[in-house]
């Protein structure tokens, strides 16, 4: 009986979750980013303050919302050389990790043609993804370092990664089924050494 309260109560606070993120994009859309706060947001989704900080520390993380457990949950494979992967192979192991976050972003298609057009028309959110997108780089960078890649090929190959990504992003636009394939042709695009 424990096991079903507790799972009662993860439905009942994810079901919370969405409500409140249901209602943020809502109101986005209706009002524009800049002009709803927290207050107007609590009360769309029918939950007081205190709910919406027990899940989100303020608006922006509203609209990111997911990401850091995914981005945390994210892992290199595994690399196939003893010495530790040199530069083409940490690329073809952070080409499977950008294929994940581009499986990630879009497992939700409706939500990720919202969060593009919210993030094209507010710089400062874009500001807070390039953030979130830097710490990723670094993460990578960490794990290559760790499975013995030289210090160039830990910094460099997470950077053009990134690129990547973002010339799939650009091009693929809010059509979430263009992502993966924009990212992969970015990836295939450039003769890594």
């Amino acid at each position: 009986m424990v096991g079903h309260e507790a799972s009662l109560r993860e439905r009942k606070q994810q079901r919370a979750r969405e409500e409140i993120i249901a209602a943020a994009y809502d109101l986005f859309e209706e009002r524009g980013y800049a002009d709803v706060t927290v207050t107007d947001i609590a009360e769309r989704a029918q939950v007081g303050r205190t709910t919406f900080f027990r899940y989100f520390g303020d608006k922006q993380e509203v609209v990111f919302a997911g990401e850091q457990d995914w981005l945390d949950g994210l892992e290199l494979p595994a690399a196939t050389g003893p010495s530790g992967p040199g530069f083409g192979e940490a690329i073809a192991l952070l080409r499977a990790v950008a294929q994940q976050i581009c499986a990630a972003v879009t497992s939700d298609p409706e939500l990720y043609v919202r969060r593009e057009r919210l993030l094209a028309r507010n710089p400062e959110l874009e500001d807070r993804n390039a953030r979130k997108q830097r710490a990723f780089a670094e993460r990578m960078r960490l794990l290559l370092a760790e499975r013995g890649a030289t210090s160039e090929t830990a910094v460099l190959a997470p950077r053009l990664a990134l690129a990547c990504y973002h010339t799939g992003r650009e091009l693929a636009g809010t059509d979430p089924a263009a992502l993966w394939p924009n990212v992969a042709a970015a990836f295939d695009t450039v003769k890594w050494t």
